[in-house]
């Protein structure tokens, strides 16, 4: 058995220096406009380690198998069967290290699932380049795989006279149990932990630069992870001619900031926005309720309250999106789950960083690498981030998501006090989220419960802000990352996602109610309108007090289906059964119209990022 497991250790280290020197490698042949120091080298091999470790695991999974058969069935089978197993594992990582660092130059991305729809077409995939670049790029892949392959012979090799003796029963017995033992941990190492995320490309973002964040990803893993992404979110919605569903996005959507209302003191204030978890209007004035969060509803009063605003989605990796990058959520597929499109969307952080010169950071108590969230921020332009791994053992235990809002408020609070402004703050709180673990008890509902102990934490932070020198230039906004299905509401109730938001602080020039109807993607066009900022990129995101605010709506789509809504009229429908499920008013054909156009219009945009 010891001689087992040494084989298994051998196979896997050598799998990893593999992964490492294929980056080194990677970053030699691809680094072109890009200058490497050692740091950023040791850098990219430190934060990929991570998806390396995972991906060997499941390189020694068959290996570990055998050696598990061979404690019963000896023989030679096994030897030939290894040779066979690693001279197809090696031609493979030859051909995807190769085949990475050949077409990074040209698509700028990481080798994915997409690379197979040139096979279709070879003659004009190899248009491109000459037949001197394709002989070359040959030879490279055979000296790899035999490179790589010896590697793996050389531990095969000292494990043939083991596995071609009989084994004990009671060592076999032995043997068994220990391996059982190991299956565990194998698969704990390839999920990555036992935190919600599991193992993701997002993991090793870490950089500002995105060659280095690219160089730090797994090509295996990159490759086989795309085919989930492939074959769940690849989704095209065609309903009418692509001339036409533009006509009608190009009306609904101006990027132009035209005679807009002055709402603010400054165009450079320090700016802290604030998604609430979950906190949909259900639990707000805005439902009749008052008790639940007496703070925003206060809070709604004395700012600048957007009172017809309504989230674009039901998920949180998707309303971010929509958020900061004032991009369209999609029924089936998340864009910050797809970093090679989620990078190209803009963001109120890259946006306020090379315009104004912000200095931005994001918090967040949970895992920032669920969902790639953290590929998302980087990207996005957030310098810096905090989340659950920077807070103490016990704090990180504080909650089943991580960080206990209280907690990350008073890093809130801190880093309001330390930044260089202006700066920019992004804050996803996470405790009103279940399973509605809070430290208070106010209502026996813990649903509820949870939302009041978050309004207390908002009203605590904002009042104690209030108090000092910060508060005359800062704005908060605020508004929920989506609602929720509670109590009986479904998507066939407005109030489902209906969400306030809020803007508040010194920089506000004077309290103010906006009735329009606009949707949580308007933020981005309507802040950076009142900041004085070119917002072309945004081109779904509208300005809601510009003059070319003319037909005010709201898009919102879950599961296979959408809601959209304006002032008189509403239509949820359900593309599975292809129906509406619910609609009325008098214009409920129109938003019908436009809910396809702008699906049909939005997924050719992501498409083409």
């Amino acid at each position: 058995m010891k001689e087992r497991v040494k084989f298994l250790i051998r196979t896997y280290l050598w799998t990893v220096l593999v992964f490492i020197v294929a980056k080194l490698a990677f970053m030699f042949f691809c680094h072109e406009g890009n200058e490497l120091s050692g740091i950023d080298i040791w850098q990219v091999i430190s934060h990929g380690i991570t998806l390396d470790l995972s991906t060997a695991l499941y390189i020694v999974s068959l290996p570990f198998l055998l050696m598990m058969a061979t404690l019963w069935i000896s023989g030679r089978w096994v030897i030939h069967t290894l040779r066979v197993y690693f001279l197809v594992i090696s031609f493979a990582f030859a051909l995807a290290f190769v085949a990475d660092s050949s077409l990074y130059p040209f698509w700028g991305f990481k080798l994915d699932a997409s690379c197979l729809q040139y096979l279709e077409t070879p003659t004009e995939a190899m248009a491109s380049v000459t037949t001197g670049y394709i002989i070359w790029r040959f030879i490279v892949l055979l000296i790899a795989t035999i490179i790589i392959l010896i590697g793996y012979l050389d531990a095969v090799r000292k494990l043939r006279t083991v596995c071609e003796k009989s084994v004990g029963k009671k060592s076999a017995i032995y043997g068994t149990i220990v391996g059982i033992l190991m299956i565990p941990l194998i698969v704990i190492g390839i999920r990555g932990g036992l935190d919600e995320s599991t193992t993701n490309v997002g993991q090793v973002y870490f950089s500002q630069n995105q060659f280095l964040n690219h160089s730090a990803v797994n090509p295996v893993f990159n490759f086989f992870a795309s085919f989930e992404k492939t074959a769940t979110n690849d989704v095209t919605y065609h309903f009418m001619d692509d001339s036409e569903s533009q006509r009608i996005v190009s009306e609904l959507y101006n990027t132009q900031s035209i005679d807009c209302d002055t709402l603010l003191t400054t165009q450079t204030p320090n700016i802290i926005l604030i998604l609430l978890e979950s906190c949909g209007g259900q639990f707000t004035e805005i439902s009749g309720r008052t008790d639940v969060t007496p703070n925003l509803n206060r809070l709604a009063h004395e700012g600048i309250y957007f009172s017809n605003c309504y989230a674009n989605s039901w998920r949180t990796d998707r309303g971010t999106v929509c958020t900061w990058s004032g991009y369209p959520s999609f029924p089936t597929m998340s864009v910050m789950k797809m970093p090679v499109k989620s990078n190209t969307v803009p963001n109120i952080a890259r946006t306020l960083q090379q315009e104004r010169g912000y200095e931005t950071h994001y918090i967040y108590g949970g895992d920032i690498n669920f969902t790639n969230m953290r590929s998302y921020l980087v990207a996005g332009g957030f310098q810096k981030l905090t989340w659950k791994k920077d807070y103490t053992v016990e704090e990180q235990n504080t909650a089943k998501w991580g960080v206990r809002d209280d907690i990350t408020f008073e890093t809130l609070r801190q880093l309001t006090t330390t930044m260089r402004q202006p700066f920019l703050i992004g804050y996803s709180t996470l405790s009103s989220h279940v399973p509605w673990d809070v430290p208070i008890q106010h209502f026996d509902d813990e649903v509820l419960n949870a939302f009041y102990y978050l309004d207390q934490c908002v009203g605590n932070f904002i009042e104690g802000l209030r108090k000092t020198d910060l508060w005359d230039h800062t704005l908060v906004v605020m508004l929920p990352d989506h609602g929720i299905v509670y109590n009986g509401l479904n998507e066939s109730n407005p109030l489902l996602n209906h969400i306030p938001m809020i803007w508040v602080g010194g920089a506000v020039k004077e309290a103010r109610q906006i009735d329009l109807v606009c949707n949580q993607t308007d933020l981005a066009a309507t802040l950076l309108g009142q900041l004085g900022l070119n917002h072309d990129d945004y081109t779904f995101s509208r300005d809601v007090l510009s003059a070319t605010y003319l037909h005010p709506f709201a898009i919102h789509t879950y599961d296979d289906g959408y809601t959209i809504i304006d002032s008189t009229s509403f239509v949820n429908y359900d593309f599975i059964s292809d129906r509406e499920v619910t609609s009325y008013g008098a214009n409920k054909d129109l938003l019908m119209q436009r809910a396809k156009a702008i699906l049909q219009a939005a997924t050719k945009d992501l498409k083409e990022r």
